[in-house]
């Protein structure tokens, strides 16, 4: 009795350890069924001059069906894909559409019409679409652009066109419809400022490495090449200074002196001249050794 009771025990729970894998296994199966979906999301980013720009989206098909006063309504607002509201990022400030906007991620909305579109950037970007959080008043513009025609796209994509180092077009693609939003940047202004931070930067760096050839190594030579390439960028009390130093540290007072006094008058032009004392000194102790 004792045996046929462990063996009634045992076969009990391999009939229970079946029903449950037979009631799990479409549950598995479902959880890692991978489909296409309907609108696939898509990410688009090209560099304009030195401006990265991004558009993020969902990419609706056309599927036979009328879009443009069907799916999509005319004098309505669109998220301008599908799923979310796509949005749209500049890495520095651009014009859009002529219109000034500053670095940042948008929502962009539009309302489709027979003639003219109207283009909407909105301040909040992550937006389930145009029912629920969108809010007119978080608008940073609406501009006018009219579609063109445009041979025939099964789903909705956004490409760039047309583009220089200052300009791009942001061309919204769909069925047989073609929507472009000219983007500027300011390329000019931008690599100019980045040269002048770059050699403002490196006038600076060897300044520095003058200073501890002079005050650390004692290599008077590597100092004044150092110091030499450092005037060449960009001529400031800092490192005329420098230079000073080591014209007197070679024995050299006289042009010392008068590098020296140049520092001087560079640096009681400028708001940041702390080593005023230090000049003052060396003036001093230089003009005595002079012959």
């Amino acid at each position: 009795m004792r045996t046929q009771t462990v063996r009634l025990k045992v076969r009990s729970r391999v009939v229970s350890s079946l029903a449950l894998a037979v009631v799990l296994v479409p549950v598995a199966a479902r959880a890692d069924l991978d489909l296409p979906r309907p609108s696939p999301t898509a990410k688009i980013t090209q560099q304009v001059g030195l401006t990265d720009v991004t558009v993020e989206y969902s990419c609706p098909g056309v599927k036979g069906r009328k879009i443009w006063d069907g799916l999509v309504p005319f004098d309505k607002m669109w998220r301008t894909g599908a799923n979310t509201a796509t949005k749209i990022t500049f890495s520095k400030d651009v014009t859009f559409a002529d219109k000034p906007v500053p670095a940042g991620t948008y929502a962009l909305f539009t309302i489709p019409t027979k003639g003219a579109w109207t283009v909407i950037l909105n301040k909040k970007p992550d937006q389930p679409g145009t029912a629920t959080d969108y809010k007119a008043d978080q608008d940073l513009l609406r501009v006018q652009l009219r579609p063109a025609a445009a041979p025939f796209r099964e789903r909705l994509a956004f490409i760039f066109s047309n583009m220089t180092d200052d300009k791009a077009s942001l061309d919204l693609e769909w069925e047989k419809l073609r929507l472009s939003i000219p983007i500027g940047v300011a390329t000019a202004q931008q690599a100019q400022a980045s040269i002048t931070s770059t050699i403002d930067n490196v006038w600076r760096t060897y300044a520095n490495a003058a200073r501890y050839m002079l005050e650390n190594k004692k290599d008077y030579e590597a100092g004044t090449k150092y110091i030499d390439q450092s005037l060449a960028l960009k001529e400031d009390w800092y490192n005329v200074w420098i230079k000073a130093e080591l014209q007197a540290a070679k024995g050299g007072y006289k042009d010392a002196v008068a590098t020296a006094e140049k520092a001087q008058a560079l640096g009681q032009k400028n708001g940041n001249f702390f080593l005023e004392g230090d000049v003052k000194k060396g003036l001093a102790d230089w003009k005595k050794k002079v012959k």
